[in-house]
């Protein structure tokens, strides 16, 4: 890939740029903020690793929406984070103002490009962004299931002592609270995790991977997680930029698949240089489909909120 623009200079973007320039994801990474410098010093400030880490990827900010001009796929990081005891709904009404701008820029400079939201609540702001651009989904999605999976394998690495490599997981739904971790289908190198955990266990780790954020939150006090975001999301830049065809939880607009349609909720997804080039459609059992089906009403009550603000 050429060039990749991440839009907000924050914690979350400039994780991802360090990331995608180490790895040398891209030939350009852009990165673009309203705060006046920011994102010029943030830019500045990964170059400068990089006679250290050994890599020549060109890093650059700016103020001006125009520098996303040319790139193939624009990440979007910016809004207002939530703060100890707010949900990440609690923050739509504030980020879909953001959104809706950032989208008409994209619209305007890079209307050949492909959006990755990052920005919560993500499963609304990509619908959002999906409706407000009229492109096919494949080249709108966000960024949620491969934090919430990461979190859920580290979680299990933890009480078992077994490595993160060989340890797979699945979550599906919103990414908020009433996500849904698919526990018999999560794996430590073949073998069901029921093998290795009671499950009152699992359980346990189910409710934590669903408070991940805020248990990150409550415990830096002023910052929200940004490193294993940051990670995710170049994860997923690196599926598309290099054309692996991974099989990752994303967020995408489903067309009839789990039996929803015209929202957009973390399912498998193949990722490669079309963008999001399938969604898989799993076989669940009753108890996954009610608790899928919970979490696409929350998602859909979010969706409704801002239909009823544009009246």
């Amino acid at each position: 890939m050429n060039k990749v623009a991440i839009v907000g200079a924050g914690r979350v973007g400039e994780t991802t740029a360090q990331i995608l320039a180490e790895q040398e994801v891209s030939r350009e990474v852009v990165l673009i903020d309203i705060r006046e410098d920011a994102p010029q010093g943030v830019a500045l400030d990964i170059l400068e690793s990089a006679p250290l880490i050994g890599f020549d990827t060109g890093v650059r900010g700016s103020n001006d929406p125009a520098a996303m001009t040319g790139a193939e796929l624009v990440v979007v990081t910016a809004g207002v984070p939530r703060k100890p005891g707010m949900s990440r709904s609690d923050v739509l009404e504030t980020n879909v103002a953001v959104i809706d701008g950032i989208v008409d820029d994209v619209l305007r400079y890079a209307p050949e490009a492909m959006i990755l939201m990052v920005t919560n609540p993500v499963d609304v702001l990509t619908w959002r962004a999906w409706k407000r651009t009229g492109w096919p989904r494949r080249r709108v999605f966000g960024q949620a299931g491969v934090l919430d999976a990461s979190r859920m394998a580290t979680f299990i690495a933890m009480e078992t002592g077994f490595s993160v490599r060989d340890i797979t997981t699945l979550v599906l739904g919103g990414h908020g609270d009433s996500m849904v971790p698919v526990p018999r289908l999560c794996t430590i190198n073949g073998v069901p995790i029921s093998h290795f955990l009671d499950e009152g266990k699992i359980q346990d780790i189910i409710q934590r991977t669903r408070d991940g954020g805020a248990e990150i939150l409550a415990l830096r006090k002023n910052s929200s997680a940004y490193d294993a975001p940051g990670a995710s999301v170049a994860a997923m830049v690196d599926a598309i930029a290099r054309n692996r065809r991974r099989l990752l939880p994303c967020v995408a607009i489903l067309q009839g698949e789990y039996g929803q349609s015209d929202i957009a909720m973390g399912v498998p997804c193949a990722l490669d240089g079309s963008g999001l080039s399938e969604v898989v459609e799993l076989a669940l059992t009753e108890e996954e489909k009610a608790r899928f089906a919970e979490s696409a009403g929350a998602v859909a009550a979010d969706i409704a909120r801002l239909a009823d603000s544009a009246r």
